[in-house]
């Protein structure tokens, strides 16, 4: 199993992954405003569910192939890295479309409807699907064996830490709709410190990683 030391450090890039608003936090926000908490929360159970399926998609199949061939693990993370510098670009220079969330939804949908919808926007989620297949290998102590069920391991702390964080996400927004909807700026503030970040994170996953 992982060490100690391996996990608190995935944990620590995973929260720094999983605070930025991304696809699935811009849908848990746009459902908290839209619907209330209910749905915010059904949502974020679907995305967990969506996101889980991904690390059991890399433990059983990509992540085995990355795993075995520091060319593959080399370009894939390279790869991803790039990706996530660009989603971070992007987030800043259209920091404003966060407000799109406060205008999203509509008449509201049945819990498994709500499901089904967060489970999608969860397993198509480009900074997951990234991180799983580029980032979480890095993470697996290859010598102790069982790498299939250190992914697991390593993704079900993910899934945890995205659970709470989503939740909250949610729960805050559903309270704070007129905050939100007085001064749309804020949410800006948000996604532009969040794009930020993420280009921090892409440069680290690029300089670090196994090179065996």
């Amino acid at each position: 199993m992982p060490s100690t030391d391996r996990l608190l450090a995935f944990a620590a890039m995973s929260f720094l992954l999983i605070v930025i608003p991304g696809p699935s936090v811009l849908f848990v926000i746009g459902r908290a405003l839209a619907q209330g908490r209910r749905a915010a929360l059904t949502t974020v159970v679907g995305n967990t569910l969506g996101a889980y399926l991904l690390v059991v998609t890399v433990a059983l199949g990509v992540g085995t192939v990355v795993e075995r061939s520091v060319l593959v693990f080399t370009a894939l993370k390279l790869a991803g890295a790039a990706y996530l510098v660009y989603l971070g670009v992007r987030a800043v220079r259209q920091r404003g479309s966060l407000q799109s969330a406060i205008t999203a939804g509509g008449p509201g949908h049945g819990s498994a409807r709500t499901l089904w919808e967060g489970f999608a926007v969860g397993v198509a989620n480009p900074k997951t699907i990234v991180f799983f297949a580029a980032v979480l290998p890095q993470f697996v102590d290859r010598e102790a064996g069982h790498v299939v069920l250190q992914m697991l391991l390593l993704g079900l702390v993910f899934n945890v830490i995205a659970l709470v964080s989503d939740s909250v996400w949610g729960l805050v927004a559903a309270t704070t709709r007129s905050w939100f909807a007085r001064s749309p700026q804020r949410l800006a503030v948000v996604g532009g410190v969040g794009g930020l970040t993420m280009i921090g994170l892409g440069v680290t996953v690029a300089a670090t990683g196994r090179k065996d």
